[in-house]
């Protein structure tokens, strides 16, 4: 894709989430998402984290397969998810469910360490690989169930989960620290809501409703399994 087609399109996008934000002002409480979280948006090549064949689709405001049967987020969904988190300088972010590395890529411009988790394989390499060629260096991955945590780098300061478990498991909610934020998308797979999880200082979890949603099932958390 040549450099003057990618910021047309980059601007476009951006301009549809404003405008997404916007006209779900009520649902989401804010009509606008934060700077910080436009400016990673607009400066992360979404199209090089995305297969080859769908790179002219890459800023569309649409979820694009990325094999496996698992897609990356549409931009507006990236961007309310890491609104929410409300990520600082100094944050510590644990994401479960790499795909092929975009929203971590995103995590990164925002946060001090990243720490994503993905459960297949061939994903985690092809996401290291793109993060790598993005100087994403605060961005650290391991191959694992996502459903655990990464329990060697807890506690978080935030926690974001990009597959959907019926609850949220209970691992992320011991691994998010007292004062923390977790979005995480929960429920059947035909009832899904986005949800806000914050972390009072007693240990206590109050959690809110923000969008209903539709993602694919956290592995390892579905009946049977």
């Amino acid at each position: 894709m040549r450099a003057e087609d990618v910021e047309a399109l980059r601007k476009d996008m951006l301009a549809v989430i404003a405008a997404s934000a916007f006209a779900l002002r009520d649902t989401i409480g804010k009509s606008a998402f934060d700077e910080r979280v436009m400016t990673a948006m607009g400066k992360v090549p979404r199209h090089e984290f995305v297969p080859i064949e769908f790179q002219p689709y890459a800023y569309a405001n649409i979820p694009l397969p990325i094999g496996f049967e698992k897609t990356i987020s549409q931009p507006f969904v990236v961007a309310l998810m890491t609104d929410l988190l409300d990520i600082k300088a100094d944050d510590s972010v644990l994401e479960i469910g790499t795909g092929l590395g975009y929203q971590a890529a995103i995590l990164a411009q925002l946060a001090r360490k990243v720490y994503s988790v993905e459960i297949i394989e061939e994903l985690g390499q092809k996401a290291k690989q793109r993060l790598r060629q993005q100087g994403c260096s605060n961005v650290e991955l391991k191959i694992a169930n996502g459903y655990h945590g990464w329990s060697e780098h807890a506690p978080f300061d935030k926690v974001i989960v990009t597959a959907a478990p019926d609850l949220i498991p209970p691992p992320l909610i011991h691994q998010l620290k007292a004062g923390g934020k977790m979005v995480i998308p929960a429920g059947l797979p035909n009832r899904q809501q986005l949800m806000l999880a914050e972390k009072l200082a007693n240990g206590r979890m109050t959690m809110k409703e923000i969008l209903i949603v539709r993602f694919a099932q956290l592995e390892g958390t579905g009946s049977g399994l």
